[in-house]
Parts: structure tokens; C-alpha cells; sequence
């Protein structure tokens, strides 16, 4: 066995400073910020908003702090790009929403919501320990249906090789015989498709609609991450494990700064193929859950404003499926 192991996404680019560790205390602020809308807006939506507005200035500085992290270590032109889009349009939302679109304040609940469902899986070691093990054996047993087994190992060290962060130290990782030397794959939080959970538990449990209906749009929006969550970490870890998708590999190497030829088959599957089509199956997933809860049409208006600078009445469309023969209509729950 070789005396080094290949795991991906764990190269520093050098920066002075920790993103990550910088950005924690902002995040909290945030949470607090958006919650405290929360609670204020139920006595007046009035002075709600400089709560609100206060807390997407903390936002903006949030993903600055975050941008060099993803697009420097983690490399990654989906989370890089939107990290540093999150920026200006969180400084828009929140001079928007200072100078009255008080409907901004569901979308400021939605994210509120988000951050109680994913902070305690951030932060709370046995948490995150529970759904990081579940998924890795989720995933292993995936692998063994289709016939492969490979070893999966803590995420310290492996026959005294360490091959991870200290801050996994439960098995996690995927461990593969490369013809070069062992290739490792980790599943960690991010891994794990709790963010695009929280994102969608918080964009429906904030909208005003009768719970029986916001629970059946949640549980199938979880089981569909859920479930597409494990095939994505499946794929990736065969393809890169077993160098499945070494394509263009100079080109590669040179568009992410790679100095390894066999980290091509990870940048190519994950950060290329997984990242850009996850985004497209959300977008989709959104569609269809509008159609079934219209109204999270007002956070998908707010959002599409902030984009586009541009009014839109999805709320029409889909009310008018809702109450199109033999359709439920809101009124049924």
C-alpha cells in the first residue's frame, strides 16, 4: 500500500485566514437577525423590517467572508459564483426591504427556518456525527447492490496514514486501491443534502397555508433530495474512486489548477456534472412543489425580482391549476 492517499477537496490555497471560522460568528448573527423579524413581525411587520433589513446586511458581509473559501479551496464554480451573487442581492434585499416590500419578510422567515433546521447539524457533534454515518452506510450498502465494496474507514487515519480532518473522526470514508496509490472519498455535512433540505423546509414551513398541506409538500421534498442525495454521493465516489471520468484531463488541470491527474475524475463528476445538475433538479423541484403549495409562489416572486428586476404573477397560474376540475383547491384542507 502506498505511503500517500489522494483525497480530494482538502488542498488550502494559502489564504491568512480561516473562512469558515470567520464566518461563524456572522452566521449566528444572522440567525438571530432573521428570527428576531420573526418575533417582532408578530406584533407589528412594521418594525420588523430594520430587524429583517439589519439582518441581510449581516448576510451580505456572511458570504463575502465565505466567497474565497468556495472558490479557492473548495474550487467550486457553483457555490463560488453564487457565493459572490449572494453578496449584492443580499444588500438589495435588505434596501428593498427597509424601503417597504414588506413581502420580503417571508423569504427573511424562510431563511430564519432554514438556520434552526441546519445550525444544530453545524454545531452539535453527536448531530452530525448521526446523519454523516447514516448517508456513509446508506451509501455503502448502494455500493454493494451494484457489486462494489470498498473499505470505509474513519476519518482520521487509516494504517496510520491520516487522510482527513480531525473533525471527522468516525468512519466516513470510502476507501479505494487506486493502481497509483489509495484514493479516498468523504462523505461529510455538506455531503449529506441537509442543506437542500433546510433550504426547502424553510421556504415551505414559512408560507401561510394549512399545515396538512405544508407537511405533505415537505415530506415529499425531503424524500426526493433525500433519495437523489445518496445516488449523487454514489456516483461520485465510484467515479472518482474508481477513475471513471478522467475527460480532457489537461484542460481539467489547468481549469481548476490541479497539479494530480487523478483528482480530474472528482472535479469532473462533483463539481462540474453533480453541482451545475443539482442545481437544475432544485429549480425543477421547485416547479412541481408550487404547483402542490402555490403559496411559496411569493418567495419564488421575491426572488426572481432580485434577479431579473422584474414583477412576476406566478400566483395566478397556479392558483388557477389548484382550482381546475378535479383539482384539490385550498379550501379542502
Amino acid at each position: 500500500m502506498s505511503e500517500t492517499v489522494l483525497q480530494a477537496g482538502v488542498d488550502i490555497a494559502g489564504l491568512s485566514f480561516d473562512p469558515v471560522t470567520v464566518s461563524e460568528p456572522l452566521m449566528w448573527l444572522v440567525l438571530v437577525a432573521f428570527l428576531g423579524s420573526v418575533a417582532v413581525a408578530q406584533y407589528d411587520e412594521r418594525l420588523a423590517r430594520p430587524v429583517g433589513t439589519v439582518g441581510w446586511v449581516v448576510f451580505a458581509a456572511y458570504w463575502l467572508v465565505l466567497a474565497p473559501h468556495f472558490i479557492l479551496i473548495q474550487k467550486s464554480v457553483v457555490e463560488g459564483l453564487g457565493s459572490v451573487v449572494a453578496v449584492p442581492l443580499s444588500l438589495y434585499t435588505a434596501y428593498l426591504l427597509w424601503n417597504g416590500r414588506e413581502s420580503l419578510l417571508v423569504l427573511t422567515r424562510a431563511i430564519g427556518i432554514m438556520g434552526v433546521i441546519y445550525v444544530p447539524f453545524l454545531t452539535i457533534g453527536p448531530l452530525r456525527q448521526a446523519i454523516i454515518e447514516v448517508v456513509t452506510d446508506q451509501v455503502a450498502f448502494l455500493m454493494t447492490v451494484i457489486g462494489y465494496d470498498p473499505m470505509v474507514v474513519d476519518g482520521l487515519s487509516h494504517n496510520g496514514i491520516e487522510i482527513t480532518s480531525k473533525q471527522y473522526p468516525y468512519e466516513n470514508t470510502f476507501w479505494f486501491d487506486g493502481n497509483e496509490r489509495p484514493i479516498t472519498y468523504t462523505i461529510i455535512l455538506a455531503c449529506t443534502g441537509i442543506g437542500s433540505i433546510s433550504i426547502f423546509a424553510g421556504g415551505i414551513l414559512a408560507v401561510k397555508a394549512p399545515w396538512r398541506r405544508k407537511l405533505r409538500v415537505l415530506a415529499v421534498a425531503v424524500g426526493i433530495i433525500y433519495v437523489l442525495n445518496l445516488l449523487r454521493n454514489l456516483g461520485i465516489a465510484l467515479a472518482f474512486g474508481l477513475q471513471k471520468a478522467q475527460f480532457f484531463p489537461e484542460t481539467v488541470m489547468a481549469l481548476f489548477g490541479l497539479s494530480d491527474a487523478q483528482l480530474v475524475s472528482y472535479y469532473i463528476v462533483d463539481r462540474m456534472l453533480a453541482q451545475f445538475g443539482s442545481v437544475i433538479v432544485l429549480v425543477g423541484l421547485t416547479w412541481v412543489l408550487m404547483r402542490e403549495l402555490p403559496e411559496l409562489t411569493v418567495i419564488v416572486e421575491d426572488l426572481l425580482f432580485l434577479v431579473t428586476g422584474t414583477e412576476y404573477d406566478l400566483g395566478t397560474a397556479f392558483e388557477k391549476d389548484q382550482t381546475e376540475p378535479g383539482s384539490p383547491t385550498p379550501g379542502d384542507d
